[in-house]
């Protein structure tokens, strides 16, 4: 399936909804650190409920440790800073999304060294900053999970 990638997420119940996430739809989480939080947080755990075990959550020190331990097929990103919407890439199977830390988003030096058409954006009206960040992973993850025709899953 996917991976999802949060890099230096910030706020526990976040992480513990995207676990969640990760959980029903097969996909893998990464944490990219340092991470706001313990991975024991109550807040956490409370969130992500008892997913925990049904999920694949690894940490890593830096996203290169990543990119190099998991080889994803591609990685795509969410940023505001996209000039594509997210519907607008074709996803396939091994992708890593992803996504910045709630206060900031993604570092302009990671951008950077992306292709322009892998920075997908989420529309928004205007004036309006971000959504929350379990809210932009599960609208990237549910629109790569349709284009591969729900793989994996119960209706299956």
């Amino acid at each position: 399936m996917f991976h999802i990638v949060l890099y230096q997420p910030e706020i526990p119940p976040n992480t513990g909804n995207i676990i969640r996430l990760c959980a029903n739809s097969g996909s893998q989480l990464h944490l990219i650190e340092p991470l706001g939080f313990q991975l024991d947080d109550k807040r956490l755990r409370r969130a992500g409920l008892d997913y925990h075990e049904y999920s694949q959550v690894r940490q890593y020190p830096d996203l290169t440790t990543f990119v190099q331990t998991i080889k994803p097929t591609r990685i795509l990103a969410c940023s505001t800073k996209g000039t594509r919407y997210y519907h607008q890439a074709t996803y396939q199977e091994g992708d890593a999304l992803l996504f910045g830390p709630e206060s900031r988003g993604l570092p302009r030096d990671i951008l950077d060294n992306l292709p322009a058409e892998h920075i997908l954006r989420i529309p928004m009206l205007a004036h309006s900053r971000s959504l929350n960040l379990s809210n932009a992973v599960a609208i990237f993850l549910f629109e790569g999970w349709r284009q591969l025709g729900f793989i994996g899953s119960a209706d299956q």
